[in-house]
């Protein structure tokens, strides 16, 4: 199949605004058919939303449409790109985890296709901030969410996530509008730490037994796989892992609190 069969509709609002000029410069040296769009690349197919600069007038959450599983894959390469390139170099192994994620979510013939466009989008310079803004802008917040986890990931497939890492992470975070405590959260997941119970639920050690369960249940809730079921079922097993985590963070707290 030609890569432009990949090709179409099935971004929404990442097909403008500063995802859509990286997107375009990609996919420049890579269709082979311009006019050839009866398939597509990404996502489902549904019709593309035109991403607009933020406004005042109404909220984002009025304004924003639900972000298709293309919008969201497209969002994840540019990302992957920024945080792997974040040490100053570019280790075989992150790529590995990259490839192996799209693998896993997507099938071979369609992460092909992807990491295909990752390889050229990884050639440009990324304007992470203005990629950042519009995420923001346009994508819920589970999502956003759930790409974070994906950054750490990536930062954690060579066996260490290195100081500039971290730093680019939590930037990238900051611009995509996560609090300090939901990243606190999802940096635990993948650092071994005697504290880093608390840090999952997003309480801290001096919690009691009631503000323990309470807060397992508020953040059992935040990252249940269901809330990115808009993606797509291959994004909500991407996210079960976030809630097991929850999950086995209040479980040993309940063995050391005997509760």
């Amino acid at each position: 199949m030609s890569f432009a069969k990949w090709v179409g509709g099935a971004l929404g609002w990442s097909f403008g605004g500063p995802i859509g000029a990286i997107i375009g410069l990609a996919l420049g040296s890579l269709i082979d058919n311009a006019t050839d769009n009866g398939g597509f690349l990404l996502g489902d197919g549904r019709p593309k939303q035109p991403y607009s600069r933020p406004g005042t007038s109404r909220s984002q959450a009025q304004r924003r449409p639900q972000t298709q599983s293309g919008d969201f894959e497209v969002s994840l390469l540019i990302l992957a790109s920024v945080v792997i390139k974040a040490d100053g170099k570019q280790d075989q192994r992150e790529l590995d985890f990259v490839r192996q994620q799209f693998l896993s979510m997507y099938g071979k013939e369609r992460a092909n296709h992807a990491f295909k466009l990752f390889k050229n989008i990884n050639k440009q310079q990324i304007p992470t901030r203005q990629v950042c803004l519009q995420i923001k802008q346009m994508m819920d917040h589970a999502s956003r969410l759930q790409l974070l986890h994906f950054l750490f990931g990536i930062a954690k497939a060579d066996g260490m996530v290195t100081d500039s890492e971290v730093s680019q992470i939590f930037m990238i975070s900051g611009y995509l509008g996560i609090s300090s405590r939901d990243y606190d959260s999802i940096k635990a997941m993948f650092y071994n730490s005697s504290e880093n119970a608390y840090k999952i639920l997003e309480i801290t050690k001096d919690a009691d037994v009631s503000e323990i369960k309470a807060a397992y249940r508020k953040m059992a809730k935040k990252y249940h796989p269901d809330r990115v079921m808009h993606l797509g079922k291959e994004h909500q097993e991407g996210a079960e892992e976030k809630f097991k985590q929850v999950q086995l963070a209040y479980e040993q707290l309940q063995k050391e609190r005997g509760f």
